[in-house]
């Protein structure tokens, strides 16, 4: 049964580290590029920048910008042209507003 819980709590751990992200300064250090679009309906994904690490979502949209690059579960790299991204991205206001626009897109963060 213990065994059961410590899986189960780290499969848990693991999961809410997914949207953990650092800021690269070049785009070959990055494991993901993306694009800020201008307007939401344009987005793969809406983001919300949450304040705390553990608010960070489970792929949602829910991210915690990190200091240091070994706190994160994926670096990006912000492209000046929408053709260079994997990834198009919208800043929202709300938390509830985050989430996946294309399905599609969401094997790279995973």
């Amino acid at each position: 049964m213990k065994t059961l819980f410590l899986f189960i709590s780290l499969f848990a751990m693991q999961q809410t580290m997914a949207q953990k992200i650092f800021t690269v300064d070049y785009e070959s250090q990055a494991e993901v590029k993306v694009f800020v679009v201008k307007y939401e309906n344009q987005a793969d994904l809406k983001v919300f920048k949450v304040k705390y690490e553990s608010q960070a979502g489970d792929n949602d949209g829910k991210w915690f910008f990190t200091q240091y690059q070994s706190q994160a579960k994926k670096k990006i790299f912000f492209v000046k042209f929408e053709n260079q991204a994997d990834v198009k991205i919208f800043f929202v206001d709300y938390e509830s507003q985050a989430g996946w626009k294309n399905n599609q897109k969401k094997h790279f963060f995973y």
